[in-house]
């Protein structure tokens, strides 16, 4: 990785996308530290101390922004679930699934333009939500112009946000929306390792317990990134045979080749999907009855199992019921996300107009079924490795107190060294595409 890294930074074109997205990641980390007009910190401070819960879950994805009511205390959450309810809408109306898979680029950007009009609709409620679940908390006043400046601001953060994931995407190195909440989790690992470390020291007096409690979690942690690392490289090759044929006036001769199959083609988006997904019903039923754990009925019913996904305050069998729907979840993301980038008939299709054949297949149908097969049973394995992995740490919130904040641990690794390859492997993609020799070689 850190060859890959260095190789990257002596091409003139890559070091530029290098420093573009990091400027962007300075601007995204200056933005957490500005607090929205109108509020007092006195008690901003006292409201938000030792956050813990479904705000804490918030304000580790937003790199604590959401401690602060900075601009990006939102963080990304309203454009993912957009992106999650356009790409469901796709799959159910014609004419979107028509513009999406015909419209080529056109297409493409109108389908983005819907998504953003959608994410600015979510971002008004969750923001008016906000502002009416704090305006008698941390704010100066509570009048209407404040509620206006404030909603506003929350707004306008959102859509700058989206702006520099969209950047990063397109100018930089790696997915943007990713890369945003990868860094606003790793923001956050010195004061987690901090609390680890305390466990050892708890008030300046050494302790056995937290030793080992200290030793399992670091031995957890790297079990768990040797994992992903192993399931996010792991890839199966299917060989492909091509025919001598004449092209131009030349004879090309037989080759032999693989198509490359990974266990993870989605990578680490259905987690980031599923965990928003999961999160989002209690983060919109807090902002409006900041009161709704006090209260009884279906609200606190979807209240609670929502918030299974991120807290112990809930019962044992929210958690397992929440643990369900987590894992269909991910596994249906991840089946959504891999055939929406591996289409089998279309690259069936493209072997046989070359002359190619899976040795033992037919061209053709039987080809694209296999293939099918093949990517069915890889994304399977891979979508529940993923949940797994996900799911475990939920259910060690249950253990002693001291080791209920690796709650939220697994989930975050998973993004966390997701993303880092992924960042890795397209550093290598633009290496391998501008011929780099140092590389090649």
């Amino acid at each position: 990785m850190f060859k890959t890294i260095k190789n990257a930074l002596k091409t003139p074109k890559i070091r530029n996308r290098l420093l573009y997205t990091l400027l962007l990641i300075v601007i995204f980390r200056f933005g957490c530290h500005v607090t929205v007009p109108g509020v007092d910190i006195l008690e901003l401070n006292k409201a938000f101390e030792g956050v813990t819960g479904l705000s804490g879950l918030i304000n580790i994805i937003s790199g604590g922004a959401f401690a602060r009511f900075s601009i990006f205390a939102m963080t990304i959450t309203p454009y993912i679930t957009s992106s999650i309810v356009m790409q469901l809408l796709t799959m159910i109306i014609p004419s979107l699934e028509r513009l999406s898979k015909e419209g080529g680029e056109v297409g493409r950007q109108k389908m983005n333009r819907y998504t953003k009009v959608l994410t600015i609709v979510l971002a008004l409620i969750e923001a008016t939500g906000l502002y009416l679940s704090y305006k008698d908390q941390i704010f100066v006043d509570s009048t209407i112009l404040t509620g206006v400046v404030v909603i506003i601001s929350l707004i306008a953060g959102t859509a700058l946000l989206m702006w520099l994931g969209e950047q990063i995407t397109n100018k930089g190195i790696g997915n943007g929306i990713s890369m945003i909440i990868f860094v606003g989790i790793v923001s956050g690992i010195p004061s987690a390792i901090t609390n680890v470390v305390g466990l050892i020291a708890p008030n300046s007096v050494f302790s056995t317990t937290g030793l080992l409690q200290a030793i399992g979690i670091a031995i957890g942690a790297l079990l768990l990134v040797m994992g992903v690392i192993f399931v996010q490289q792991a890839e199966r090759r299917i060989p492909v045979q091509y025919a001598k044929k004449v092209v131009g006036r030349k004879m090309v001769g037989a080759q032999n080749t693989h198509i490359p199959l990974k266990l993870a083609v989605a990578g680490v988006m259905p987690i980031i999907f599923a965990s928003s997904f999961m999160t989002f019903p209690a983060i919109i039923i807090q902002m409006f009855d900041p009161n709704i754990a006090e209260h009884t009925g279906i609200w606190n019913v979807i209240y609670n199992f929502s918030l299974a996904t991120s807290t112990t305050t809930v019962d044992v069998w929210y958690s397992i019921a929440n643990a369900i729907v987590y894992l269909l979840l991910i596994v249906g993301f991840t089946f959504f996300y891999t055939y929406a980038t591996f289409n089998p008939a279309e690259v069936a299709n493209n072997i046989k107009k070359n002359g190619g054949f899976i040795p033992g297949i037919r061209s053709g149908k039987p080809t694209a079924d296999y293939l099918s097969s093949v990517i069915g049973k890889l994304t399977w394995f891979g979508g529940l490795f993923l949940a797994i992995i996900a799911i475990i740490p939920m259910f060690m919130r249950f253990l002693p107190e001291s080791l209920s904040s690796v709650a939220f641990g697994g989930t975050s690794i998973l993004i966390v060294v997701g993303v880092a390859l992924e960042t890795v492997q397209q550093l290598e993609s633009q290496l391998v595409m501008r011929h780099y020799k140092g590389f090649l070689e």
